[in-house]
């Protein structure tokens, strides 16, 4: 895998960092942390060094223990030049946060830290992400400062629009999630070998809707987060990843193809299609169970009485491995009210899958519309329970026993 270097600047959104360099060591990356000063009031640098298992360097004077390598690569006998070490050894240097004071400084060629001096010193590719405020990041100096930078090569990564750390101010300026900075990063990294590669994954994100009349609908209230955290996690392992979203508002990861569709009925045309071609199928979209036996053309009227028949809709995930053919890795999601394991692995075998991830949602802290979730994995042989963390973390705690069920298929029968 790569070496991404990562320079952390001061602003709030340091915190999100270490969930990045947490997210690109459990992808396999050998990471290394810069810090200016002014990051340190927001993270500690001991937070960095438990995640990717190296020291964190502030000052160009400070002697790097590692002797500029990555976890993972030897150390060199001798004791190079910190700064310009990590810089020649790295696939992509990242800076994120970058802060309006640090993307001055790096605009204006100053050398005054290891994330800055670094960063002049480093060819490989470049990327920054803006953080501050929204009236600092859209102030004529600020801009300026990214347009030359860009006119340099270096690849800026827009802030996201929303709410921002003083308190009720909304605007244009967030750090994106950590996921999405990564697969940034890893679009720009040199093509190798990844442990993906060539793989056809099929993912199903979102909630399906069906219709009432021309506008009320029955539906649910997945958001499809946990299947875009799924996507990018085997965009990431080099999967050709088709993603299956129902009523997702997400933008998909980069490098994978999306197909939006509204219905149950639409999500089974499309998976029907998909499936054949597909090795590993994520069917975490949350399907509509009923629909409505009648719909009305125009929009009912409130001082119409309403009688509601509901029928079944199509069980597409059975449908799906009632034609699955050896090779196919097939992973079903469980909602459920509780800790109901027993549903769950009923629902494994009725559905014919390899695994089933259990998720309870009677727990506001995780599940539905969060950033979070707890799961348990449950398979023919074994069962685990995944502690609470973000979705991209808990996506790569699913995909790793993937990479084990598929490992396990592919042995010899005695």
């Amino acid at each position: 895998m790569a070496r991404i270097l990562l320079g952390v600047s001061g602003g709030i959104a340091a915190y999100k960092a270490l969930e990045l360099a947490r997210l690109a060591t459990t992808a396999g990356h050998g990471v290394r942390v810069l810090m200016t000063e002014g990051a340190t009031r927001f993270v500690g640098a001991a937070s960095f060094e438990g995640i990717v298992g190296a020291p964190v360097l502030l000052s160009e004077f400070e002697r790097d223990p590692m002797r500029g390598a990555f976890p993972g690569d030897p150390t060199p006998s001798h004791d190079p030049i910190g700064h310009l070490e990590l810089a020649t050894n790295c696939d992509a240097y990242l800076v994120a946060p970058a802060s309006a004071n640090t993307i001055a400084k790096l605009a204006a060629g100053q050398a005054d830290s290891m994330v800055t001096t670094s960063f002049l010193a480093c060819t490989a590719p470049r990327l920054l992400a803006p953080a501050m405020n929204d009236r600092m990041y859209a102030d004529a100096a600020t801009q300026a400062n990214l347009a030359t930078l860009r006119e340099r090569g270096v690849i800026v990564i827009e802030p996201e629009e929303g709410a921002l750390a003083s308190r009720g101010e909304y605007g244009k300026g967030r750090l994106p999630g950590p996921a999405n900075l990564l697969a940034r990063v890893e679009a720009e990294l040199p093509t190798g070998e990844r442990p993906w590669d060539g793989l056809r994954v099929l993912v199903t994100a979102g909630g399906t809707r069906e219709p009432i009349d021309s506008v009320r609908f029955l539906g649910n209230r997945s958001s499809g987060r946990m299947g875009i955290a799924l996507a990018a996690a085997a965009a990431r392992r080099g999967a050709d990843v088709t993603l299956i979203a129902a009523n997702v508002s997400l933008p998909e990861p980069p490098g994978v193809h999306r197909i939006d569709v509204e219905t149950t009925e639409q999500l089974a045309e499309v998976a029907k299609a998909e499936f054949p071609n597909s090795q590993v199928l994520l069917m975490a979209a949350a399907p509509a169970d009923f629909k409505a036996s009648d719909v009305a053309a125009d929009k009912l009227t409130r001082d119409a009485s309403l009688d509601l028949h509901l029928e079944p809709t199509e069980d597409i995930l059975a449908g799906l491995t009632a034609s699955r053919t050896d090779g196919q890795t097939v992973v079903a999601f469980a909602a459920e009210a509780g800790d109901n394991v027993d549903r769950a692995r009923n629902k494994l075998q009725r559905k014919r899958a390899d695994l089933i991830v259990l998720n309870d949602i009677s727990n506001p802290a995780i599940g539905f519309e969060s950033q979070e979730n707890a799961v348990t994995l449950i398979d023919s042989t074994s069962q685990d329970h995944v502690p609470q963390a973000s979705k991209d973390v808990v996506a790569e705690k699913i995909l790793q026993r993937v990479d084990q069920l598929r490992a396990r298929a592919a042995q010899p029968k005695t």
